[in-house]
């Protein structure tokens, strides 16, 4: 019985640590990689470099996107597609407005 109740704090950080840190982190992964399927020609993105683009081409060969920018086409992989910039850039001009 002693050795459970010495268990106890072990099981405890455990629990805290997962709905913490490791099930959000789980979610967000699997928004990012539904965001990254969803993409279509003509979305305007943001790389997490910070190259704003729209969305030319895709090569399925590479896993990338071709991005027409003001200097022209470049490639980038898709998981460097950023969501959370990339949801604002296209956020309507009223919700950016507000906040």
């Amino acid at each position: 019985m002693e050795s459970l109740m010495g268990l106890w704090p072990f099981l405890a950080i455990f629990v805290v640590f997962y709905f913490f840190m490791i099930r959000p982190q789980m979610k967000r992964q699997k928004s990012e990689k539904n965001f990254a399927q969803e993409l279509k020609r003509g979305d305007k993105v943001v790389t997490k470099s910070g190259m704003h683009g729209k969305i030319a081409d895709f090569s399925e060969k590479l896993n990338a996107v071709i991005l027409e920018t003001g200097a022209g086409k470049i490639t980038f992989d898709k998981s460097s597609i950023s969501m959370e910039l990339s949801q604002a850039l296209n956020k309507p001009k009223d919700e950016k407005e507000k906040k």
